[in-house]
């Protein structure tokens, strides 16, 4: 995905040499995209910067965007099944996505999400960047298409290139899988059990190298 220029983006608001909680201090107040004025609060990743898997998404959904939390909505519970099933404690991830705002269209009194564009993922990215570099996980896994491709190339497919680890320099491991809100969006339960099931194998890979010393 093409890099907009730094003072498009939201890299001239990132505290050079801050830390962690600097990083995350100054994304509350972000304005670099037009998202800030409809998402209800900036929603930044969560979990130990020791931890040794990031897990990404693409943006934050209308329970996170509520709640000011990544993944605690319907798919964080598909994620948080996944996770178990694959032996890995969510609380040993740190969880975040490409977009820190909730992008939506209004439906009634509904909510409904919607894709952020090249844009707005370009401006948000520099956050993302932080978070990565002060983490230096072992394992990065991008989840949907829109963490892929942002994060490991606009050539890659999720469908295709899934279940195995992909070259990247922002980890030494890196792996592009289903985005759980995807299973949930599967249209019968055997199409969404074996979603599931494939995710889960997807993490199984993830957990085995988490695994090794």
């Amino acid at each position: 995905m093409p890099r907009l220029h730094p003072e498009e983006t939201a890299a001239p608001l990132v505290p050079r040499g801050g830390t962690y909680d600097d990083v995350r201090t100054a994304a509350a107040g972000c304005r670099a995209c037009p998202l800030w004025t409809t998402g209800t609060q900036t929603v930044f990743g969560e979990g130990e910067v020791t931890s040794r898997l990031i897990l990404v998404g693409e943006q934050p959904g209308d329970s996170e965007d509520r709640k000011g939390h990544p993944f605690v909505g319907p798919a964080g519970r598909v994620l948080d099944q996944a996770l178990e099933r694959a032996g890995i404690d969510r609380g040993d991830a740190y969880v975040t996505n490409v977009v820190k705002h909730f992008k939506w269209v209004a439906v009634g009194k509904r909510r409904l999400h919607q894709k952020p564009n090249a844009r707005e993922i370009g401006a948000c990215l520099p956050w993302l960047d932080a978070e990565i570099e002060l983490i230096r996980p072992r394992v990065l896994v991008a989840m949907g298409a829109t963490a892929a491709q942002a994060l490991l190339g606009k050539e890659v497919l999720v469908t295709r290139d899934h279940g195995r680890f992909l070259p990247s320099n922002l980890a030494p491991f890196a792996m592009a899988t289903t985005h759980p809100s995807a299973i949930l969006r599967t249209e019968t339960d055997e199409a969404r059990q074996a979603a599931l099931d494939a995710f889960v194998e997807d993490l199984r890979l993830v957990a085995a190298v988490l695994k090794e010393k």
